[in-house]
């Protein structure tokens, strides 16, 4: 029992103290974004704010979670060399919030930073639990191929968390959700390190959201949604990948499931149409809530329950007996509260529109009337 309340202490010491930090450290980052001309200017279609904002937002996050590890996370050698690559990963960021870096130049600065902790702290996807029942085979052992791999998913996963920071707070909150439901997963399958690192996490983005949220004051920059992106693949690595002989290889893809599938979508479309796959445009999952007639709120609050739905279900899968139970029912409520919402808002959405059209073609009728009087 003891040492049930000494990793709930571990775990709460970390989620507070770098939320704590973060929160503190966002105001003086903001200082820094304007006196470095770190600013994000509204210049075309894909951006839903409307005036300046300060980018480098994620030094904070950075911050907050760096000092919350240290002190009170296990740091081996490992996680060492996975902080060397996020330390990469941020400086890139922020060199990238001041001046917009060409897309092929940070994807090779990003392979390298996911090198790091896969060559020098021997980082890998060395098997997970083969996808196909009828095989003999229980498991899939990649062998050499899991040092490519194993890049390939850091930078994959990296770079859907940076496409999804779209809206005021949305990829800072899906980051947190994924933080807490690898969080709960490691304290499921035992592994307290991990879970000490995760609060950490979880714990700086929730200290930085309150500037985040709708209307934002600060963006978190591709310093922030990278630093994220980066640590969520890697530490996924260490707390789910790794005991593949208790949790199905679908468990991180479902946490992660939001970013993935937005990813995959946008690589898809942009190849159909006969564009780079790194070209940016305005058809990601948020735009496209938007376009339906959501508010930025509303659709931010929508792919937060995605997220809830997708982690409770991740989360499934490591349980067993009642609390297996409970959290599929959870699970489903939560479903359909969002299917319900999602109904409603759009119907009501419906008839404002259609009120307004019919208020503006009221105003154009009288104008139309009243001209010839103007005339006479």
């Amino acid at each position: 029992m003891d040492e049930i309340y000494q990793v709930v202490l571990s775990v709460l010491a970390a989620f507070f103290l770098s939320g704590i930090i973060s929160f503190l450290l966002t105001p003086p980052v903001k200082k820094l974004a304007y006196r470095i001309g770190a600013i994000d200017v509204p210049k075309d279609g894909r951006r839903m704010h409307k005036r300046p904002t300060p980018r480098l937002g994620g030094l904070a996050i950075f911050g907050g979670f760096l000092i919350a590890a240290v002190l009170t996370g296990q740091l081996t050698p490992q996680r060492l060399w996975i902080l060397a690559g996020a330390a990469v990963i941020v400086v890139l960021g922020i060199f990238d919030d001041r001046n917009a870096l060409s897309a092929k130049f940070k994807f090779v600065i990003q392979i390298l930073a996911a090198a790091i902790p896969v060559i020098f702290g021997d980082l890998r996807i060395a098997m997970f639990t083969n996808p196909f029942l009828f095989s003999d085979s229980l498991y899939w052992n990649l062998g050499a191929l899991s040092i490519p791999i194993t890049i390939l998913w850091i930078v994959a996963i990296t770079n859907a968390v940076n496409l999804i920071d779209g809206l005021d707070g949305l990829a800072v909150g899906v980051s947190s959700i994924a933080s807490m439901t690898m969080l709960a997963v490691a304290l499921f399958i035992g592994e307290t390190e991990i879970a000490v690192i995760l609060a950490a996490l979880a714990g700086a983005c929730v200290g930085f959201m309150p500037y985040n949220l709708n209307p934002a004051s600060i963006f978190m920059g591709d310093t922030g949604s990278t630093f994220l992106g980066y640590m969520l693949a890697t530490l996924s690595i260490q707390g789910l990948f790794k005991v593949y002989a208790l949790i199905s290889f679908a468990v991180p893809f479902l946490i992660l499931g939001l970013p993935i599938f937005d990813t995959a979508f946008a690589i898809v479309r942009r190849v159909l149409s006969g564009r780079s796959p790194l070209a940016p445009d305005r058809g990601h999952v948020h735009h496209r809530l938007i376009d339906m007639g959501f508010n930025q709120k509303q659709a931010v609050a929508i792919l937060y329950v995605i997220s809830v739905v997708l982690g409770l279900i991740a989360v499934v899968l490591t349980t067993s007996g009642e609390l297996r139970a409970m959290v599929l029912v959870a699970a489903v409520i939560i479903g359909l509260i969002v299917s319900g919402f999602l109904f409603l808002s759009n119907g009501q959405h419906k008839i404002k529109e259609s009120e307004r059209r019919h208020r503006q073609e009221m105003a154009e009728q009288q104008e139309q009337t009243e001209e010839p009087h103007e005339n006479d």
